[in-house]
């Protein structure tokens, strides 16, 4: 059976396609058109990350790279090449996305929505009737902050957190819609937060915390110009420094708050064990996430010690905001989530896998080395290079 897959230069996509790799002998990747030269950037992933030379080398020969545009009817492929191309397929997998948590509705519905019919249409279109798996997101359960969400539930009921939150609900209702009008069976992955302990690089895609620490030296960097403590507020104790001089701001957040992060390389070799199940021939959904949920309390000295900042936890925003708060509330996806205690229910998976679901700890050491630059990623230890060993 051959497989596509959209997303593989991206930060899930190049672990899903390594764990592709080791079933299938070759995988049609779906890019972006004049995105870059997408076989240079996988197999210098594969090279930094510590996979074997002879597995680097191969690559050209196993990859078959299909430049396509996934907001476009067709995937913007002309009628022959997009039939021939359907009728290739016994599996489709659709990684691709957008996880802009500040952009706006109709952008990531144009990415997250529409790209999602577009890849059913290529399923609908091939001869072999291709399964999808479809990587959605845990976070569908929107703005619900208490209690346990389930898999079964795709509902609006609570709005959502953000654009982002709304358009990848829309897609699995759509997707919904699709598997009961064409009768087929339908993959839904839903991941948690996904991180990884391997150090940043410039020719490794960025995780979610990345995304966040740069915001928030962005935003500190422009409040704070000169002295490490001046933010422009005066030393009032709330709105200046602390007595160390770092900055000091309070976002709203529950002191006893948890986010679930999972390791992505993990989440990875679940998906891909999940697809090799023989489908219920309709809409099966799974939660990909950790076992232990991480406490908010974590994710803030996290972000003081990257930051340099020091952190309140407060219950309702200040009605006198610093510049510094002014600017970090520019961005709603950046401090939503450490108001959330709900826990995401994956019995289905750990029924289906027992202990082996499990994952390792994800906790402060974990999550700071997934963000300190060293001089170079390490080969070797790391969990990802220890696959190829």
């Amino acid at each position: 059976m051959h497989v596509a897959l959209t997303g593989a230069t991206g930060f899930l996509g190049l672990r899903l396609l390594r764990c592709l790799l080791d079933t299938h002998r070759s995988v049609t990747v779906l890019v972006h058109a004049g995105s870059g030269d997408a076989l240079h950037r996988i197999t210098r992933f594969f090279a930094l990350t510590g996979a074997p030379g002879a597995f680097v080398a191969e690559l050209p020969s196993r990859l078959r790279v299909v430049e396509t545009e996934l907001e476009q009817p067709g995937l913007g492929l002309s009628g022959r090449v997009f039939q021939e191309l359907a009728d290739g397929l016994g599996a489709i997998w659709h990684s691709a996305g957008s996880i802009n948590l500040e952009g706006d509705l109709p952008e990531l519905r144009r990415t997250n929505v529409e790209g999602t019919r577009h890849v059913l249409e290529l399923a609908a279109a091939g001869r072999e009737r291709p399964v999808v798996h479809h990587v959605s997101t845990a976070f569908v359960a929107g703005s619900r902050r208490e209690g346990v969400a389930y898999e079964d539930e795709l509902d609006d009921t609570y709005g959502f957190e953000n654009a982002y939150e709304r358009s990848k609900f829309e897609a699995e209702v759509l997707i919904h819609a699709w598997s009961q009008e064409h009768r087929r069976p339908v993959v839904v992955l839903r991941p948690s937060i996904l991180v990884t302990d391997l150090p940043p690089h410039p020719e490794l895609p960025s995780h979610p915390l990345q995304v966040i620490e740069r915001i928030l030296r962005d935003a500190r960097r422009t409040a704070c110009p000169g002295s490490p403590g001046h933010d422009g507020d005066g030393p009032d104790g709330r709105r200046g420094a602390d007595p160390g001089g770092r900055p000091r701001v309070r976002l709203v957040g529950h002191p006893h708050g948890r986010l679930n992060l999972l390791q992505v390389e993990h989440a990875a070799e679940v998906m891909v064990r999940l697809a090799g199940r023989t489908p219920s021939g309709e809409v099966d959904t799974y939660h990909v996430v950790h076992d232990s949920d991480v406490p908010v309390p974590t994710i803030v000295s996290l972000l003081e010690q990257l930051v340099d900042l020091s952190i309140d936890l407060v219950t309702a925003e200040p009605d006198d905001p610093s510049e510094l708060e002014t600017l970090m509330d520019f961005y709603p996806g950046l401090t939503t989530y450490l108001t959330h205690r709900r826990r995401f229910d994956d019995t289905r998976v750990r029924a289906l896998f027992g202990s082996s679901a499990a994952s390792d700890r994800v906790d402060l050491d974990y999550l700071r080395s997934g963000l300190v630059r060293r001089d170079r990623v390490p080969v070797g230890p790391s969990p990802i290079a220890a696959r190829y060993a």
